[in-house]
């Protein structure tokens, strides 16, 4: 809720208290960090611990997400070379998540709203860089890609 500043007639954001912000914020922080947890425990290097990616087993084709759980095993571990060679844009997705979880904090305890709206232009060019990543590491000179 909003309430006007009868001094200077400027809105202001409802006060609510700290701890209430940052439940949601703090809520996500705390899945990501289990989901991170559970990976860097149990290694998807080792056969047999997580389902394979349908894509690959099915074509052959590596979709943009093979490598994920790996990279991020190595994330964990502090390995950051293996964790890009593994899948780069994963990585870039755990910087950027980090960023944005950042910004989010800051506004919440300074009791502004977070509002994420990305455009169609951000939203094409994520899938248009998504879709080249996936073209390039099936090629046959995109080896280097490869998980």
């Amino acid at each position: 809720m909003r309430r006007v500043n009868a001094d200077s007639q400027r809105v202001t954001p409802a006060p609510g208290s700290l701890p209430r912000r940052l439940v949601v914020p703090g809520g996500i922080l705390a899945a990501v960090v289990g989901a991170f947890a559970y990976v860097g425990t149990v290694d998807p290097n080792e056969p047999g611990h997580y389902p394979a990616c349908p894509l690959l087993q099915y074509t052959g084709l590596y979709c943009p997400g093979c490598g994920g759980l790996r990279s991020a095993y190595a994330v964990v571990h502090g390995d950051l070379g293996t964790a890009l060679g593994a899948n780069a844009v994963a990585v870039l997705g755990y910087a950027v998540f980090a960023a944005l979880w950042t910004v989010w904090v800051v506004r919440s305890v300074r009791g502004r709203p977070t509002r994420v709206d990305p455009g169609p232009s951000l939203l094409w060019a994520l899938g248009a860089l998504l879709l080249v990543f996936t073209v390039v590491r099936n090629l046959p000179f995109g080896g280097w890609l490869h998980p």
